[in-house]
């Protein structure tokens, strides 16, 4: 596994620029963890979660969203557009 990449999300919890300016985008098989622990300790919330690990396949240079839909017990994901 080789990181391409860290970044917060910003006030709308978004990352706007998730890979590097320099690497376009290509296909292959990618894994997003989301550190959800420190999001709900900065809220005091307990949760039930201490990452979200979403393992994905991109097969074309196409545009990909990729949310993430959390509650402290629950949480969901799918390929936006």
């Amino acid at each position: 596994m080789i990181e391409i990449s860290r970044a917060v999300t910003n006030d709308d919890g978004r990352v706007p620029a998730l890979l590097p300016a320099n690497m376009p985008s290509a296909p292959g098989s990618f894994r997003l963890t989301f550190d959800v622990a420190a999001y709900f300790q900065r809220r005091a919330t307990d949760s039930f979660y201490r990452d979200v690990t979403i393992d994905f396949v991109i097969t074309d240079d196409g545009h990909y969203h990729v949310p993430l839909l959390i509650s402290p017990y629950g949480y969901s994901t799918y390929r936006g557009s």
